[in-house]
């Protein structure tokens, strides 16, 4: 439809023109979130493999250990005997090797290797948080932009031209939310993995830095 306005013409001429030269950016983006979001689920069946479960028994266990030990080296020990996963470990070590340092740089030093396990899940997430929200807004996309030409070709009569732009419409759909509903649940199912090992780690560094204080 043209404007019946001055340079109607024209505005609704370069709107058609940009929408539609859109198509092959939105397609190809969506092939790519399909195949970074099968390779991400890839990720997680693998990281749930080798996921180390810890108990919460273990963690309370492992905390008497450490308020128990009778020196430095002890608690070294304990630490690396403990069935916690190895990136806790070298956190806790870390902090027990800073005998040289003052209470609060050895706090300083504990908060920083925390914050620095923090944005490790933080860029873990991201991917599948950024694929969550774009995901069906390019859906969304990809199905808006074919329909211009197939109800032009409606008015036409042109019913191949109808059939193929809807076929593109509905796919663009069915891939841009079962992309964004698939990295949703693994964003979900990271967090809580996530969460827990970070309220662990936590737990663990206070005690930690309780003993070192003393």
């Amino acid at each position: 439809m043209v404007l019946n306005i001055p340079g109607g013409e024209f505005l609704t001429g370069s709107l058609d023109v940009i929408s539609q030269s859109l198509t092959i950016p939105v397609l190809v983006i969506l092939l790519v979130i399909v195949i970074i979001s099968i390779v991400t689920l890839g990720g997680v069946i693998a990281e749930y493999t080798s996921r180390k479960k810890v108990p919460i028994g273990t963690i309370r266990d492992l905390i008497y250990d450490i308020n128990a030990a009778e020196s430095v080296d002890g608690l070294k020990d304990v630490i690396s005997k403990s069935e916690i996963p190895k990136s806790q470990k070298k956190v806790l070590n870390e902090i027990a090797l800073s005998e040289s340092l003052g209470v609060s740089s050895r706090e300083a030093l504990a908060s920083k290797l925390f914050e620095f396990e923090e944005e490790k899940t933080v860029d873990s997430l991201q991917k599948t948080d950024i694929i969550t929200r774009i995901g069906p807004t390019l859906g969304l996309m990809g199905t808006l932009i074919p329909m211009g030409p197939g109800l032009a070709a409606l008015g036409a009569g042109d019913i191949n031209t109808l059939a193929n732009s809807l076929t593109v419409a509905f796919n663009t759909t069915i891939v841009g939310i079962g992309s964004g509903a698939l990295c949703y649940i693994i964003g979900k199912v990271r967090a809580s993995w996530y969460d827990r090992y970070l309220s662990d780690l936590d737990a663990l560094i206070d005690a930690v830095l309780d003993y070192m204080n003393k």
